[in-house]
């Protein structure tokens, strides 16, 4: 893009997400200065007095407001970043599209796949952009699976293996929070992680088609917090105990649709938030007729790689994160120099406001967080039945392009 753009940024919810969008979008000029976009910290919203003073003080918002309909009402508002908790992401989305705002959300875009849609009925009405937190899809190792398949170079995709693990919940003295609360935050760890699972898959390999789920409630009871004075991660002896009303555990196998290199695929996706040893134990693996990949999001700049059938170096061979792998140069200037997690938030922000200047999309979008949420259902129906679910259209514009 040839001329500065500066673009008006609101942020709804001052929480660790919030701020690490407000960073995010700060970032951008000093990342892809070519792209002539200056996003501008207009206003912030939070129910939190002292979150909205670090919005003005520490991250440099203009200002500050206990009341987020007063960012969606600015006129110098272009875009807003939705950071509150899963219950408020419908209301908040569906009022921002009718406000004229392009927003970035966090997933789960809404509790239910009904909701999700609603968001993407009022998108369509308004005509504005959206993304959605899809981070890990950003990790150059992931861009570089991506093309491996895309090119062919992984042969025809046998089987998929995708496992989102994580113990943030694994304390039984965890909090019960509103995450564990069905009509708050919706399916439990479906939403929470098995979305990102089901995410990659359809993004690196192609769409699901069908699916059959079993889920379980490992600890059914946890001590009650008042809302919003705490987490999940804060450990709470002797309290008063309540129901935890969704999964903590799910596994799916799956079939990929008829399409591409993948037609004949089939894969296994598994999500926990209670596993003892993993953190962040998300991993994707590939496997085709002519080769493999493998990538642990704890091991982020690294992909697995192995080529051809008849190597004469058996197994698979370790490539470390380089410049020509997705946008790893505009961090790092050479092999072996680690990106995180704020840099995958960063190239998020990036492609956002890009598709809102009118320059290239391949931004995710609420279509997206549909597709997602078809399978979330899906794999509700599937664990409830004990039978196989068709998994929903695959998202618009999903379709892999080979």
């Amino acid at each position: 893009m040839n001329q500065q753009r500066t673009v008006g940024v609101g942020l709804i919810s001052v929480g660790w997400m919030g701020k690490l969008h407000a960073r995010a979008y700060s970032s951008v000029p000093y990342v892809y200065p070519e792209l002539g976009i200056k996003p501008r910290l207009v206003v912030a919203a939070d129910t939190e007095q002292s979150r909205v003073d670090y919005a003005i003080s520490t991250l440099g918002f203009e200002r500050g407001t206990l009341d987020y309909h007063e960012v969606l009402a600015d006129p110098e508002v272009d875009v807003v970043s939705i950071c509150a908790p899963n219950f408020l992401h419908a209301e908040m989305a569906i009022a921002a599209a009718e406000a004229g705002k392009h927003f970035w959300i966090e997933k789960p875009a809404g509790r239910s796949l009904a909701e999700t849609q609603s968001i993407e009925q009022a998108v369509a009405r308004n005509g504005v952009e959206t993304s959605v937190g899809f981070n890990y899809r950003h990790a150059p190792a992931i861009e570089r699976a991506r093309q491996l398949v895309g090119d062919g170079r992984l042969g025809e995709i046998t089987n998929v293996r995708a496992s989102f693990l994580a113990g943030y919940a694994a304390d039984p003295r965890a909090a019960l929070s509103w995450r564990f609360n069905r009509e708050l935050a919706g399916s439990g760890v479906l939403a929470d992680l098995f979305s990102h699972a089901v995410d990659l898959c359809s993004h690196v390999v192609g769409s699901i088609q069908s699916i059959s789920a079993a889920t379980n409630v490992m600890i059914p009871a946890r001590p009650k917090l008042s809302m919003g004075q705490g987490t999940h991660f804060d450990l709470i002896e002797g309290g008063e105990m309540g129901e935890v009303e969704n999964e903590d555990y799910a596994a799916a196998l799956v079939r990929f649709s008829p399409e591409g290199l993948a037609q004949r695929a089939i894969g296994t996706i598994e999500a926990s938030r209670v596993a003892i040893g993993p953190q962040c134990g998300y991993r994707l693996e590939i496997y085709g007729t002519e080769g493999s990949v493998k990538w642990d999001y704890e091991r982020l700049n690294e992909l697995e790689v192995v080529l051809g059938r008849n190597n004469e170096e058996q197994g698979f061979t370790t490539v470390i994160g380089s410049p020509g792998h997705g946008e790893y140069s505009r961090f790092q200037p050479g092999p072996g120099n680690a990106m995180g997690f704020d840099d995958l938030k960063i190239i998020e922000a990036k492609k956002f406001l890009l598709a809102v200047c009118g320059g290239e999309k391949t931004n995710s979008t609420i279509a997206d967080a549909v597709a997602a949420a078809a399978l979330v259902e899906a794999a509700e129906k599937s664990a409830a039945t004990g039978d196989w679910q068709q998994a929903g259209k695959p998202a618009q514009g999903q379709k892999m392009q080979y």
